[in-house]
């Protein structure tokens, strides 16, 4: 199963579109995760249009429209992995820890909110994967977004994708 992660991808404030390399990767995957801050109902208009599964969550720049249509937690299990999504896990320090507690069903937890790629282990065992976002670098070198493999209980081929700088 081919897995798309992206999160805060903030169109059209911090970018007018989404780049043509995350709707290729959004067209190709059997299951596309967002982690919030959408910012406009148009984004997840688009992604509910084009994606054969979304899971996907509300994050802290999404208005009630967006609220009212995602939860603030998303669980979901595909091909014998169990996923949960969230938009903010707190402080870089202690993520592991706390992300464990909080979510000590889920195989792999998808996160955005810091717009900074992120891919470690809870002592437990959970996977903590942030695809970063693919139109507001912040203070990262590239924009970006991960692609991913779920078969037969494992998480495989996690890559991160670095998009061109846009002109």
């Amino acid at each position: 199963m081919r897995l798309l992660l992206t999160s805060d991808t903030h169109v059209p404030t911090r970018a007018r579109s989404l780049p043509a390399p995350l709707l290729r990767a959004l067209d190709e995957a059997d299951a596309v995760f967002h982690a919030g801050d959408w910012v406009d109902t148009a984004t997840l208009d688009l992604f509910e249009a084009r994606a054969r599964q979304l899971v996907a969550v509300h994050g802290n720049n999404d208005g009630q429209a967006l609220r009212d249509r995602l939860p603030e937690v998303a669980r979901v299990e595909l091909a014998g992995l169990r996923f949960a999504v969230v938009h903010e896990t707190g402080p870089a320090r202690g993520r592991e820890q706390r992300c464990g507690s909080r979510f000590p069903d889920a195989d792999v937890l998808v996160f955005g909110h810091s717009h900074i790629p992120w891919d470690s282990r809870a002592p437990g065992g959970l996977r903590l994967l942030n695809p970063g976002s693919p139109t507001d670098r912040r203070r990262q070198p590239f924009a970006t977004y991960l692609t991913a493999r779920a078969d037969d209980g494992r998480l495989t081929e996690v890559r991160l994708h670095r998009l061109p700088p846009r002109s």
